[in-house]
């Protein structure tokens, strides 16, 4: 293409040489008759003359440039010679030729040219402007394809789930045989990150088959109809490398439930849909084709997609526990060069949450932090100061903060710190900071010791009563508030209003629901809240909400003032140090027991 866009500039500036050697320039041609150029020569007017048969131009005295129609002969010349005017004489066709060329083929020639050159552009990307309705799916084989259970880990059930499927890719008669018949589609369903294109492809690689892979955003174009020839032409290319892997990624871009399109029932995406349907119900028997698709919202998807003939098995991928942790990072960790006494299981210990794409994340900072510093092995605190990056944002250090400001966020992380560890039942501190992280000034970050599925009431209510410690601490130390709480307020609100309509953990309301979540399909969000219930009902759902966020700042408050002293010394601590871990905060703690009797000088400016 560089090529071809050189010789057009070549081409453009050649013709533009041409018009300035051969065409007339800036200067305008009189025309005179017969009659008047005999007058101008008469008066000695005409400088010099050039003749090409009839066609006679020439320079006046006064500069400026004519033209006119004559018949030459020797009469015409020897008044010219007489005046003394230069005579040329060309032969009348010696421009001709290349006038035409310039002014009539050389256009023609330029566009000729540019046409040739599109559709050599056109050929040379796959002539995508004529095939809109070839699929896009990208075939992955055996050969290139290296990823096998051994690079999943994790998910060990999925896993033993999905061998039932690479046996029959190997072995179709092993189950044909008894009147069996092998799910036509599995769908992975998981939050992102969780590895369901990585088990795709391991599952590809474990069978040594083809592996067609491709997105769901890929089959749907502004072109109505291009989505639905990309299905049929997807499948008829299946079916020629049978047996073989289809995975649709995201499949809820095309599989969403019908008739919540803002196109009505000619939707580009319901027509798409609509032929998929059709594919998948049309498999011959014994095909060897067999459908994968990954989506982290399953609750959108069309119920015709999700019905035994078409996704015969939904397969849930979750967010592996702690052992599955372990695993992940010794797969992530093989090419890492990790000094021997990091500790993996602590690592995983210390991630509750994570998904397998974190946890590969985490690795990553880990050695890029150790090969900032030009280390040569990457240590355990390389890894703790990835997890903070990755919990908590980048420190910014070079932040400038007022004494004040400083202050007012250490007592605010304390007040939280310190309920936390009083209340009984509440997730373990894992580090408090005041320098600024992401979008705050200061943090308090509790890591869970064990994986949670289901939370009980004491649990919830404790954690409304930890956002309200940094509140309360700053009403007790400085008699004032400020706007830093104002996440720690909406997300208490936001649990307690759960707690009274969505897990009915109200004795006054009971156990009911209250309000009827309303969502676009289309859009896949959440848009507003049905209510359904009263005015008075409505009432009673605020009365208890606020009832229960303020009865757990009561108890915030009750715990900050009979620590009162514990809290300015954490504080304190806090101020010099900036970070205090898990180890750091228990040990303040049993050096306040210990001295609590004989109470030492606390420097009564923070008092104030």
């Amino acid at each position: 293409m560089q090529r071809g866009i050189i010789v057009l500039l070549v081409i453009v500036v050649f013709s533009f040489i041409l018009y300035q050697r051969f065409l007339p320039t800036g200067t305008t041609l009189k025309e005179l008759t017969y009659s008047e150029f005999l007058d101008e020569v008469e008066k000695s007017n005409v400088n010099e003359v050039e003749i090409r048969n009839e066609n006679v131009s020439g320079k006046l005295s006064d500069g400026g440039r004519f033209k006119t129609y004559a018949f030459v002969d020797s009469d015409l010349l020897k008044k010219l010679a007489n005046k003394s005017v230069k005579i040329t004489i060309k032969p009348a066709d010696s421009e001709s030729f290349w006038k035409a060329l310039l002014i009539t083929w050389l256009p023609t020639l330029i566009v000729f040219f540019l046409i040739v050159m599109m559709f050599r552009q056109m050929q040379s990307a796959g002539g995508k402007a004529f095939t809109f309705g070839k699929s896009r799916a990208r075939v992955m084989t055996q050969d290139k394809n290296k990823v096998t259970f051994k690079d999943v880990a994790g998910i060990d059930e999925v896993k033993e789930e999905l061998k039932e499927i690479i046996d029959f890719l190997k072995d179709h008669k092993k189950y044909t045989r008894l009147g069996g018949r092998i799910p036509k589609g599995v769908l992975l369903v998981g939050a992102p990150g969780t590895g369901k294109t990585l088990l795709a492809r391991a599952i590809a690689g474990e069978a040594g088959v083809p592996f067609f892979n491709i997105s769901g955003s890929d089959f749907v174009e502004m072109f109505v109809g291009v989505g639905a020839a990309r299905v049929r032409d997807l499948f008829e290319t299946a079916k020629k490398s049978s047996p073989c892997i289809l995975f649709i990624d995201e499949i809820d871009a095309v599989g969403r439930h019908r008739g919540a399109g803002l196109g009505g029932g000619h939707d580009e995406r319901e027509q798409t849909l609509n032929q998929l349907l059709v594919e998948m119900d049309g498999f011959e028997p014994g095909t060897g084709i067999i459908i994968i698709a990954a989506t982290n919202r399953p609750d959108i998807l069309d119920p015709a997609l999700m019905r035994p003939g078409r996704f015969d098995r939904r397969i849930v991928v979750p967010t592996p526990d702690v052992k599955g942790r372990e695993e992940i990072l010794k797969v992530h960790t093989r090419k890492t060069v990790m000094e021997e006494n990091v500790d993996v299981k602590l690592i995983a210990r210390g991630t509750a949450g994570f998904t397998g794409a974190d946890l590969e994340n985490l690795v990553n900072e880990a050695a890029l932090l150790a090969a900032r510093k030009d280390k040569d092995k990457v240590a355990t605190d390389d890894f703790e100061e990835a997890k903070d990056k990755v919990l908590m944002g980048v420190a910014r250090r070079s932040m400038i903060i007022s004494d004040s400001e400083r202050k007012t966020t250490a007592y605010h992380e304390t007040g939280h710190t310190l309920v936390a560890k009083i209340l009984p039942g509440t997730d373990p501190i894992y580090k408090v900071t005041i320098i600024p992280r992401g979008m705050a000034l200061g943090m308090t970050q509790q890591l869970p010791i064990d994986d949670r599925h289901i939370y009980p009431k004491e649990y919830i209510l404790n954690t409304i009563t930890v956002l309200m410690g940094g509140r309360v601490a700053e009403e007790i130390v400085f008699n004032h508030i400020t706007t830093g709480a104002g996440n720690d307020i909406e997300r208490a609100t936001e649990i307690a209003r759960k707690m009274v309509c969505e897990w009915g953990m109200s004795e006054t309301l009971g156990p009911l629901t209250y309000g009827k979540k309303e969502e676009l399909i289309f859009l896949g969000k959440e848009i507003t809240q049905h209510k359904d219930y009263s005015e008075s009902t409505a009432q009673e759902i605020d009365s208890e909400v606020k009832k229960i966020v303020t009865e757990c700042y009561k108890k915030a408050k009750q715990i900050l003032t009979d620590n009162a002293d514990l809290l300015h010394l954490l504080a304190q601590r806090l101020l010099e140090k900036e970070v205090l871990d898990n180890a750091n905060i228990d040990a303040l703690i049993q050096e306040h027991n210990k001295i609590k009797d004989n109470p030492q000088t606390i420097d009564p400016g923070v008092r104030a």
